[in-house]
């Protein structure tokens, strides 16, 4: 059996199936808008979440950067979670690339709610602080281990964010796990948010591309703003079209992933050597051992029987799930948590 590597839903490579729809894909050049694969996936999906215009970005970073250029000028202030990717994982990029400052909220695993946002609003008529202009929310949290918000409390935060004039901006790099878990629509975050980043490199297992999606008024300047952000491609139809071939095929079976991960949380839990397993809902698993000073010893194992996980830091480790961890690998995973004594 080949390496387990459990570290990211980021290490899967393309299927038979994605291979072929890319290798027969038409292209042409992205930056003249001349690629008709890539016209066509930026068409699905602003179809599919009900908004005017989506456009093809190499990473999801520079997605979501570049929606904070959108909505916000510099000296402005964004309010997101203390562990938002935005403000974590993205390299300092709102200060960096918008010259904005985040106000960050104490949430409950990545996620914050709309008493939350209303409080940490600056009083707009008072110039001494940032003027705040934008929300950005995460679906699913990241750190908070797969989180899916409550589809009512971002209606609540969406009423916010109208009276007090802010944009709403939605980080939905594993988005498709939520709606698979949640069993929700794209069109009813397509009605809330103002621009939403969808990764396909992520549970749908693309090779790269995230999405921009949002109507026209705010995307406008988009193509801009990718280009001083330097991600203009040109014949990238072929990874539109793994994209494509995403969409079709590898949404439903996100349950399959959530699935192995909610088996993976109950095995941990009945080991003696495990202290916190946190809740699962999605595709991530975090955890803690029970003697942290064990963990050299827990990743030796592991790395042992050719399994890889990530470490977070402060004791905690990830374990995620996706395309091609296959079910003979998941029960060789399960074998060896039970086995292992530390």
């Amino acid at each position: 059996m080949s390496e387990i590597d459990l570290r990211s839903d980021t290490v899967t490579r393309p299927t038979k199936g994605m291979l072929k729809a890319m290798m027969n894909a038409q292209v042409g050049d992205d930056v003249y808008k001349e690629d008709p694969s890539v016209n066509a996936l930026e068409e699905k999906l602003a179809s599919l979440f009900g908004k005017d215009e989506a456009l093809f970005f190499p990473t999801g970073s520079m997605a979501n950067q570049a929606a904070i250029k959108l909505h916000t000028q510099p000296a402005d202030q964004l309010i997101c979670d203390k562990w938002a990717h935005v403000y974590n994982y993205e390299g300092g990029g709102a200060s960096f690339n918008s010259g904005v400052s985040c106000k960050l909220v104490d949430g409950h695993r990545g996620m914050i709610t709309a008493a939350q946002v209303e409080e940490n609003i600056n009083p707009p008529d008072f110039y001494h602080s940032p003027l705040t202009t934008l929300v950005c929310l995460e679906n699913t949290t990241n750190k908070g281990g797969g989180a899916c918000y409550d589809l009512e409390e971002i209606k609540k935060i969406r009423k916010v964010c109208n009276t007090n004039k802010l944009g709403l901006h939605l980080d939905g790099a594993r988005l498709f796990n939520a709606l698979v878990a949640k069993g929700e629509s794209p069109k009813d975050y397509g009605k809330l948010f103002d621009t939403i980043s969808v990764c396909l490199s992520k549970g749908l297992g693309t090779p790269m591309g995230s999405v921009l999606i949002g109507n026209k008024d705010i995307m406008k300047g988009a193509m801009r703003v990718r280009k001083v952000l330097g991600g203009g491609m040109r014949q990238v139809g072929f990874m539109a079209a793994a994209g494509i071939y995403a969409l079709d095929h590898h949404v439903e079976r996100l349950a399959e992933d959530h699935k192995r991960a909610t088996e993976i949380a109950e095995t941990l839990c009945a080991q003696a050597y495990i202290g916190e397993v946190e809740q699962v809902e999605t595709n991530i698993i975090i955890f803690n051992l029970k003697d942290a000073s064990a963990e050299d010893q827990f990743n030796k194992i592991l790395q042992e029987n050719k399994i890889r996980i990530s470490a977070l830091g402060k004791g905690k480790l990830r374990i995620v799930t996706h395309l091609d961890y296959t079910e003979a690998m998941h029960q060789k995973f399960l074998s060896v948590l039970k086995n292992i004594s530390l």
